[in-house]
């Protein structure tokens, strides 16, 4: 919302600077965006008269010119301004003054001989446009020596607020006015009242065919009119607002629209067919021809204001081209009309039309206000356009707006936290509108102006319709009784100065804080930062993908299938983040970075429910392994995945001893080179491995490209145990090395399990360290070699009790997978 400073002082009365009013503004809750001072650098010039011009003795393009500030004294100034010329009046620097359109300083010199103590300047040197043809040339009425600012009528600064959805009534400058003078900055100018003469029946009657396009409508024609353009104060009014002055007749709609929050419209009544206006839905196939040029398909949800030929006009968003107002007419139609703001809202978004109308209409207008705001623009159009007024047109019902709301004072200090006197507050509300109904020592009950629709208007939310009947009825008395009072403590706080709300810390629940985070929260950060330490860089993708793309994934269910997709290529749920990786992978490889490693922690989605929608921690990996000195870079495997997948796991305390490998990977893995991590026979708690040719070939992954999954949400919490001291054993642990042969399709973790499982008590650890197949070891074999940790608790072991521990390792490892010892 803008407007000027002279503006606002023509709806208040006030003497304070404009640092008091930016201040007050900001502490009653309409912050103050930016304040535009045009005239600031601009207030030394002064107008001026040349009174000599002649040929520069020692140049052919300049002049020399002879020039009167206003103080008698004859000025000697060199200028290349081909229209300079004696007897014109136009824009002077003087010394020390700053040039905005050049940046410098002027100072006193001398030109090709010819002193020149002072500047003509043109437009593009005072920073009031790209003209630079010539000096600016002023009519011969303007003031000598009078400050071309004020003559200029460029001191006016222009203020910018910024307005909340809930406060229509601030976008006017008569609703900023009202609540500066409520917080005791001057006093509310009343409103004129013109008297308007009606001479002759309307040319134009309303009908309301469908209420849900408008519920109350009126009009007034004035013929006669002489449409042009309108006044210099009314032009530089809306120019300094930012809007383009059209003529008079739309002018003087716009400065009601910006002044008193009122939109309007005018139609030239001979380029309306027919005697009647409707309001009604559009029907399928209408569209209309705009006032910006532009032609929109119209909905049957979209009210419209229509003559015999079809919609004039899309109602309260934007005017049609064909029945508007230019030079050429001579009889307009006004209207004047309220309409429902939620259809204005959501018209206004399906079209993507952004009007001063539609952003008043859709926060609500003052309903009591049409009749006023009809006489003002008929009385503003004839004194500028002249012509007779016609009788008012009406159509529908004036709405019901009359309320009242109740203001117990304890709530005050209560609610607010701020001790408010009684007085004070009731003062605040009569200042702003608000009239007493009843009051005594608790409570005063107002009647709330039209102009506030946000105070005990109902509500703005609908109840969930699937409430019992007796919880709706309770809910909706709740809030009948308690919306409109912290509706009027907000404004007895806000007039009074949001500053002075005193500042109150939030209760503290105990001397230490509880966590921040809950234990899955926690998980997640964790596992992030455990792959960001690794080396894999974090991303956050898109929920969704291409319904294709997914498919190569898993399943992609119809109930995952986005209705309304951001982008055509984005309309279904991905089966796993490792999907979006990839093809983050592939954009990569694209353009030049084929070896990358991506992590998110996203969700993987498998159907609609809750418990559908899986956390998960995964990563990809693509290309080659760094280069590094200490060994030669190579293609990524499903071991760097495992790992990757592993280290997240033992972070989030996954006990590795009870971890599983299976094969059964899914099918976007390669099938012998994938696995899965479990915990028990039925936990995935992860997946890992190469991922399949087919689906790299899809996704444009030339080169080797791995992945995993880390499914969070199936890692049980550790448990929680009360720390003792640490578990130190007093004897040296005894380690020995055992060497197997194993059919070649044994697994390793089997025979490591079956190692672990020989004597829990006494095996403290067994690792896998080699794995040799080669033409030394019988067809179809492999060797596996393995080191146990021996931990004795009570004594240091005997060679004896080694060998009966070795011995019954062997034989649980041959019981379990077949294998024999390597002599």
């Amino acid at each position: 919302m803008k407007f000027t400073l002279s503006w606002l002082k023509a709806h208040l009365e006030t003497e304070a600077p404009l640092a008091d009013i930016l201040a007050t503004l900001n502490t009653i809750g309409l912050e103050v965006e930016g304040v535009e001072d045009r005239g600031a650098a601009l207030a030394s010039f002064r107008i001026a008269h040349v009174v000599e011009a002649v040929q520069h003795p020692n140049a052919d393009r300049l002049r020399a010119l002879k020039v009167d500030a206003g103080d008698g004294t004859l000025l000697s100034v060199v200028c290349g301004a081909p229209n300079a010329r004696a007897g014109m009046k136009g824009v002077v620097a003087l010394p020390g003054a700053f040039i905005p359109g050049t940046g410098i300083t002027l100072k006193k010199g001398e030109i090709r001989g010819v002193a020149s103590e002072a500047m003509m300047l043109s437009a593009r040197e005072m920073g009031l446009g790209d003209d630079h043809s010539g000096i600016v040339d002023l009519p011969e009425d303007a003031p000598l020596g009078e400050s071309y600012v004020r003559w200029a009528g460029m001191d006016d600064p222009v203020i910018e607020i910024s307005v909340t959805p809930n406060r229509g009534d601030a976008l006017s400058v008569h609703g900023v006015a009202r609540d500066l003078a409520a917080a005791g900055l001057g006093r509310l100018k009343p409103l004129v009242e013109p008297r308007i003469e009606s001479v002759y029946p309307s040319p134009l009657r309303w009908e309301i065919d469908d209420p849900r396009a408008c519920d109350y409508v009126i009009g007034r024609a004035i013929r006669g009119v002489r449409n042009g353009p309108s006044p210099k104060w009314l032009q530089d009014l809306l120019v300094a607002i930012g809007l383009r002055p059209i003529n008079a007749l739309v002018d003087v709609t716009n400065l009601y629209t910006h002044g008193l929050g009122r939109p309007l419209h005018v139609f030239d009544v001979a380029k309306v067919r027919g005697r009647t206006l409707t309001l009604r839905m559009a029907r399928e196939g209408e569209s209309l021809v705009a006032l910006n040029g532009k032609t929109y398909a119209l909905t049957p949800e979209d009210g419209v204001i229509a003559d015999e030929a079809g919609p004039e006009s899309l109602g309260g968003i934007i005017g049609g081209e064909h029945s508007g107002c230019d030079e050429d007419t001579t009889e307009v139609f006004i209207e004047c009309a309220l309409f429902d703001p939620v259809r204005i809202a959501l018209s206004g978004r399906r079209h993507d039309i952004r009007t001063d109308a539609r952003a008043r209409f859709e926060r609500g207008v003052d309903p009591a206000l049409p009749a006023h705001a009809l006489d003002l623009a008929t009385w503003t159009m004839q004194e500028i356009c002249g012509g007779e007024a016609s009788e008012v047109s009406v159509a529908g019902t004036p709405p019901a707006w009359q309320r009242s709301a109740t203001l117990r004072f304890a709530r005050l200090a209560g609610l607010g936290g701020a001790e408010v006197a009684a007085d004070e507050a009731v003062g605040i509300l009569e200042r702003l509108g608000f009239a007493v109904e009843a009051r005594n020592a608790e409570r005063v009950t107002v009647a709330v102006p039209p102009w506030r629709n946000d105070i005990a208007g109902g509500g703005g939310l609908d109840q969930a319709p699937g409430l019992a009947p007796e919880r709706a009825r309770a809910a909706a008395e709740g809030c009948a009784a308690v919306e409109p009072e912290a509706d009027l403590v907000e404004e007895v706080l806000r007039i009074r100065g949001l500053d002075r709300i005193p500042a109150v810390s939030l209760p503290v629940a105990g001397i230490v804080p509880p966590p921040a985070l809950s234990a899955r929260q926690a998980r997640a950060v964790l596992a992030r930062r455990v792959l960001a330490a690794r080396g894999m860089l974090d991303c956050v993708g898109f929920g969704f993908l291409e319904a294709k793309v997914a498919a190569l994934f898993g399943e992609t269910p119809a109930a995952l299938r986005l209705e309304n997709p951001i982008a055509a290529d984005l309309d279904q749920m991905r089966p796993t983040p490792v999907a979006s990786l990839l093809q983050a992978a592939a954009r990569n490889a694209a353009r030049g970075y084929p070896d990358v490693a991506l992590a998110e922690l996203g969700a993987a989605y498998r159907d609609p429910s809750p418990e559908g929608q899986l956390q998960v921690a995964a990563g990809v990996r693509t290309g080659h392994t760094p280069r590094h000195w200490a060994e030669a870079s190579r293609a990524v495997d499903a071991m760097d995945a495992k790992g990757d997948a592993l280290a997240v796991l033992a972070a989030l305390g996954v006990p590795m001893a009870a971890v599983s490998v299976t094969a059964d990977a899914p099918g976007f893995y390669h099938p012998g080179r994938s696995g899965v991590l479990r915990q028990g026979p039925k936990t995935v708690l992860a997946t890992f491995g190469e991922i399949h040719p087919r689906v790299a070939a899809a996704l444009d992954l030339a080169g080797p490209a791995v992945g995993f999954e880390v499914f969070l949400d199936a890692i049980p919490e550790p448990k929680r145990r009360k720390k003792g001291a640490p578990d130190l054993p007093a004897f040296q642990p005894v380690r020995r090395d055992f060497a197997f042969l194993v059919d070649a399709g044994v697994s390793a973790e089997a025979v490591l399990r079956a190692a672990r499982g020989a004597d829990k008590a006494l095996i403290a650890e067994v690792v896998l360290f080699d794995r040799y197949a080669g033409d030394k070891l019988p067809e179809g074999k492999v060797s596996l070699a393995i080191q146990a940790v021996l931990q004795p608790r009570e004594a240091t072991l005997t060679d004896a009790e080694i060998e009966a521990a070795a011995a019954k390792l062997v034989a649980a490892v041959a019981k379990a997978t077949g294998a024999t010892l390597r002599g």
